[in-house]
């Protein structure tokens, strides 16, 4: 009886042992087989997506990060999945992408990368001025985060570029709206928007013709020593642009007068000169 209780704690030894080992080969086994998924799914991705096959090849760069989210290559297969989306436009699922991106890996190396295509999807999308203020305003916010926390990546030069631009685009928007108010006599209201340039866009090429507007709003509603202020601004900074020259002109109501006598008298000059040389050479 003890020699039976002792064969029958071998067998059962053996059995444990036996499915140890198999428990063990099999978990390897299916270790490797997940590794060669994931491998295998990310070059799919690739195939479609430089066959143009974006929304394939999104699928199949997700689907690497989530077989092995541990694994080093996830985090690249999740930018993958939102540059496919971006090579084709859809604007939305590659910000969702990004936005996912920077919430789940907030301490990778790429982020700059990261938040400069966020902004260029944003960018991307500025058609109208006056209707794209969001795109606008979110394009500029993630270009910024690229200057303050990237200032030395690659990134940084074509993003602050994209500002300067995107400053236009906004000056733009500012002086449309100050026009249409002067013209409706809004005097409060425009001014409001020129000075908005001045105060934010003053780098921009709407930074003269806001100071101009500034000088004709203030002298047309009688606040000339208002509108002498800023024509010494204009002078000062555009003394030889046409701006100025039509500040100039509504203080010195001769000054136009007297600019279309003076180009008279040049151009009757410059002919009587080109006469005279004819003559010579006859």
């Amino acid at each position: 009886m003890l020699r039976f209780k002792f064969f029958v704690f071998f067998v059962v030894l053996a059995l444990f042992v036996s499915c140890s080992k198999e428990e063990l080969k099999k978990s390897t086994i299916k270790e490797k087989s997940l590794e060669s998924q994931v491998r295998e799914a990310y070059k799919e991705g690739m195939v479609a997506l430089e066959d143009g096959d974006v929304l394939y090849a999104a699928k199949k760069f997700n689907e690497a990060e989530i077989l092995f989210p541990q694994a080093e290559s996830a985090s690249q297969s999740a930018i993958m999945a939102a540059y496919s989306y971006y090579t084709q436009d859809y604007y939305g699922d590659a910000i969702a992408e990004l936005k996912r991106f920077i919430r789940v890996y907030p301490t990778h190396k790429d982020l700059g990368y990261v938040y400069y295509l966020l902004a260029i999807c944003y960018y991307e999308q500025i058609v109208d001025e006056k209707k794209d203020l969001q795109s606008i305003v979110n394009a500029k916010e993630n270009f910024n985060v690229v200057l303050k926390n990237y200032p030395d990546s690659e990134y940084a030069i074509d993003a602050e570029f994209k500002i300067d631009l995107i400053d236009d685009i906004l000056a733009a928007k500012e002086m449309y709206l100050g026009r249409y108010y002067f013209d409706k006599k809004k005097w409060i209201s425009a001014i409001n928007r020129f000075r908005k340039i001045i105060d934010d866009y003053d780098t921009t090429i709407y930074a003269e013709e806001a100071l101009h507007r500034l000088v004709e709003v203030h002298y047309t509603i009688g606040l000339i020593n208002e509108a002498e202020k800023y024509a010494q601004l204009l002078g000062y900074n555009y003394q030889s642009s046409k701006w100025y020259e039509n500040s100039y002109s509504l203080f010195d109501k001769t000054y136009e007068k007297r600019k279309k006598q003076r180009l008279k008298s040049y151009k009757k000059k410059r002919e009587g000169l080109i006469k005279k040389f004819k003559t010579l050479l006859e």
